[in-house]
C-alpha cells in the first residue's frame, strides 16, 4: 500500500511538471494560477513527502523485523536440519551395522547351506552308486562279500576262517567258518534276491504289494534251498549254513512281513543274518573256538604239571641234603668254638704266668706249692 502511494506522488509529480512546461508561455494570470496551483500541489507533494518516508521507515521496520525472523527461521532449520541430519546419520549407520550382521549372517548361512548342498550331492552319488551296485547281481554279491569280509576279519582270528573254500562237491563258499567237530565247519552265503525286496518297496497298492510279497518269499526261500543244497555237505561241514543279508531293512522286513519264510528257512537248516546278528554269531564262535583251543591244550597242561610235580619232588630231595649238610656244618662250627674257648683259657694260663715272673726280688723265693700245671693232653 505505501509503494502505490510512493508511485502515486510521482506521477502526481510528473503531471505537474508537465502542466508547466506545457502553460509557461500563457500569460501572467494563467502563471499565477499556475503557480498557485503548483505551490498547492507542492505543499500535497511535501505531505506525500512525509507520508511517503513515515511508510518508508515503516515499511524498512517491518523488512528488519522480517529479516530479524527469517534468520530465527534459518537458524531454527539450520538446529533442526542438523538434528535431523545427526538422527539420519545415526540412523543409517545402526541400520549399515545392522544390514552387515545380517549380511555376515546370510553368508555363513549361505556357506553352511553350501556345505550341506555338497554334502547332499555327495550323499546323493553314493546313494545313486549303491544303487548300480545292488541292481548288478554280481556287483551286489561283491557288496555282500564286503561286508562279510569286514566283519569276519574284524571279528575272528585268521586260522578259523576261509574265504572262497571250495567244497568236496566243487562248490566254492564266500566264506567257511573252521570249527571243530561238532558242531563242524560252518559255511556263509552273501548272495540275497533284492530284485523281489525292491519290487515290494516299490508297490503302489495293496494287491501289487501282495503279489510282490509272494515273490519275495518265494526268491528267499529259493535261495535258502539252494543254500542248503551246495553248502550243507555231511561229514565235512557242519549241519546248518548261514545266509548273510548286507540290509537290516530287507532282514526287518523277512522277519515283519515272512514269518513263514524264516520257518521253513530253520527246518531247511540255514540260518539268516543280518551284520548285526551275524556279529553275535561270529562272537560265539570265538568263544567257541577259544574253548576247544583250551579243550586241546588241556593235555598238553596236564603233562606239563606232571613234570612240574616231579621237578618239584627233586627240589625237596636237594633241600634235604642241603638241610643236612647244614646240620653237619653247625656241628662242626659248634666243635671249632669249643677248641677256641680251650685255646683261650690256655692263652690266660700263660699269661698268669708271665706275670709270677716279675714279682719283686723278696718273693724270689716262692713257698712251695703242690699246683702243678696240667700236661697238655694233645688235643685242643
Amino acid at each position: 500500500m505505501d509503494i502505490s502511494l510512493l508511485i502515486l506522488g510521482i506521477a502526481v509529480v510528473a503531471v505537474a511538471i508537465a502542466l508547466w512546461a506545457m502553460f509557461a508561455r500563457k500569460d501572467s494570470s494563467a502563471n499565477d494560477a499556475l503557480l498557485q496551483q503548483m505551490a498547492t500541489n507542492q505543499a500535497a507533494n511535501d505531505i506525500l513527502a512525509q507520508q511517503m518516508a513515515k511508510s518508508q521507515g515503516e515499511l524498512s521496520g517491518r523488512l528488519q523485523a522480517m529479516s530479524d525472523s527469517q534468520n530465527q527461521i534459518s537458524h531454527n532449520m539450520e538446529q533442526r536440519l542438523d538434528s535431523v541430519s545427526k538422527r539420519l546419520g545415526d540412523g543409517l549407520s545402526e541400520h549399515s551395522k545392522s544390514t552387515s550382521d545380517v549380511i555376515k549372517q546370510v553368508h555363513e548361512r549361505l556357506a553352511v547351506i553350501d556345505t550341506a548342498q555338497k554334502n547332499l550331492t555327495d550323499l546323493s552319488d553314493q546313494v545313486v552308486g549303491l544303487q548300480n551296485i545292488l541292481s548288478n547281481k554280481q556287483a551286489r554279491g561283491a557288496f555282500g562279500e564286503i561286508q562279510l569280509n569286514d566283519l569276519v576279519v574284524d571279528i575272528l582270528p585268521p586260522s578259523a576262517y576261509e574265504f572262497q573254500a571250495t567244497l568236496s562237491n566243487g562248490k566254492r563258499a564266500d566264506c567257511l567258518l573252521k570249527l571243530p567237530n561238532p558242531p563242524g565247519s560252518i559255511v556263509i552265503d552273501s548272495k540275497f534276491p533284492l530284485e523281489g525286496y525292491l519290487a515290494l518297496r516299490n508297490a503302489e497298492d495293496d494287491e501289487a504289494r501282495k503279489v510282490a510279497l509272494r515273490a519275495f518269499g518265494t526268491a528267499v526261500l529259493n535261495h535258502v534251498r539252494a543254500i542248503s543244497e551246495k553248502y550243507i555237505v555231511p561229514g565235512e561241514t557242519a549241519e546248518s549254513a548261514l545266509m548273510f543279508l548286507p540290509s537290516e531293512a530287507v532282514y526287518a522286513e523277512l522277519h515283519a512281513s515272512l514269518p513263514e519264510v524264516i520257518e521253513k528257512s530253520y527246518r531247511a537248516r540255514v540260518w539268516i543274518v543280518s551284520p548285526t546278528t551275524l556279529m553275535a554269531t561270529l562272537n560265539t564262535v570265538r568263544a567257541v573256538l577259544k574253548d576247544a583251543h583250551m579243550r586241546e591244550q588241556a593235555g598238553v597242561i596236564q603233562a606239563e604239571v606232571l613234570t612240574l610235580l616231579d621237578d618239584v619232588g627233586r627240589l625237596d630231595k636237594r633241600v634235604g641234603s642241603l638241610q643236612t649238610h647244614f646240620k653237619q656244618a653247625q656241628k662242626d662250627i659248634g666243635e671249632i668254638q669249643t677248641s677256641s674257648g680251650k685255646i683261650t683259657r690256655r692263652a690266660e694260663r700263660i699269661e698268669d704266668i708271665q706275670l709270677h715272673d716279675e714279682t719283686p726280688a723278696d718273693d724270689l723265693n716262692p713257698p712251695q706249692t703242690t699246683d702243678k700245671i696240667a700236661p697238655s693232653s694233645g688235643r685242643i
